[in-house]
């Protein structure tokens, strides 16, 4: 579903059937996180999972505190499958999905 900012989050969910408006963030309430709309803005979550789908990737909320008072979603991972940390969550754990390096020739150079 999108979020208010327009970009498409899986957890993200908005009701706005027969005159409701109601929204929230899963992935905050389930970590006992307090959610606001305004922190769809600059969330990470959907270019991450944009980016990897891994099944076996868990994202873990945290809020942090900018300047002026403004909250900010920060994301850390862990990976069930390899039972790690995962220090880039856009990328993975590296165990699951293993990159594989294509190499093309370039037609001009084979004559």
């Amino acid at each position: 579903m999108k979020t208010p900012y327009g970009k498409e989050c899986p957890f993200f969910y908005g009701d706005y059937r027969r005159g409701r408006n109601h929204e929230e963030c899963r992935l905050l309430l389930d970590n006992h996180l307090e959610w606001n709309s305004k922190l769809c803005e600059k969330c990470p979550v959907p270019e991450i999972k944009m980016a990897n789908a891994c099944e076996n990737m868990e994202l873990i909320p945290e809020l942090s505190k900018k300047i002026l008072g403004k909250q900010q979603v920060k994301i850390s991972a862990f990976c069930h499958k390899s039972s790690t940390n995962v220090e880039d969550p856009r990328i993975g754990c590296g165990q699951c999905h293993p990159l594989e390096f294509i190499i093309f020739e370039d037609p001009d150079e084979s004559n």
